[in-house]
């Protein structure tokens, strides 16, 4: 069980964003904080999975052979 509280924190937002906020807050029936921190979520969130992306297909660049090279480093053990 997490027993952290959630921390405060202070950040400048220019005014048409903060606007651009209470509108969105208004129609979704949310408050802008609700609103920041499920923003920050899936921005970090999206960070997870690019770093799973960017790891897929990188040994397809090489030349030599997969199994043949896990093969061959299997034998050295």
């Amino acid at each position: 069980m997490d027993w952290s509280l959630p921390m405060r924190t202070l950040v400048d937002i220019e005014d048409a964003a903060i606007e651009q906020l209470d509108n969105l807050a208004a129609r979704s029936k949310r408050s802008r904080a609700a609103l920041i921190r499920e923003a920050i979520s899936e921005f970090l969130g999206k960070g997870r999975h690019q770093v799973a992306a960017d790891a897929f297909g990188l040994w397809g660049k090489r030349k030599v052979d997969g199994l043949a090279y896990e093969r061959k480093v299997r034998a050295e053990w």
